[in-house]
């Protein structure tokens, strides 16, 4: 498995795995740091994020081949060359990102705000 910068030609198969417009997910590879987790098969995960304000924000977390700990690596490294914390939210039934976050070493923080009616749970890692 490979781990790279998503480009525009990405959005397509970016959108397949959300459900969302693929104009939403070309946006997303140009207004985030977006990384993508490639097999021989193609792309199998993804993950979006931004820094603000001292922390990275997980916008996006995304996995069809259970590589979730592979993709959260990618903010957490740039929080740590930063000296910067890590947050993430998560919708409360999503148990295998939940999971893969509290296996990554994220703290439960929290409930965090709703998103179009669904509850989200909130994570925060310090990686220094």
């Amino acid at each position: 498995m490979d781990v790279r910068d998503a480009v525009e030609a990405d959005a397509e198969r970016l959108a397949e795995m959300t459900d969302s417009p693929t104009d939403v997910m070309r946006n997303l590879v140009h207004d985030r740091t977006v990384r993508v987790a490639e097999t021989d098969d193609g792309i199998v995960g993804f993950v979006s994020f931004d820094a603000r304000e001292r922390t990275v924000h997980v916008t996006q977390l995304e996995s069809e081949g259970g590589v979730y700990d592979r993709l959260l690596e990618e903010p957490v490294r740039f929080a740590r060359t930063e000296r910067m914390n890590v947050e993430l939210l998560v919708p409360e039934d999503e148990t295998n990102t939940r999971e893969a976050a509290e296996a990554a070493g994220f703290d439960h923080t929290g409930a965090g705000p709703a998103f179009e009616g669904q509850s989200t749970v909130r994570y925060r890692l310090d990686p220094r």
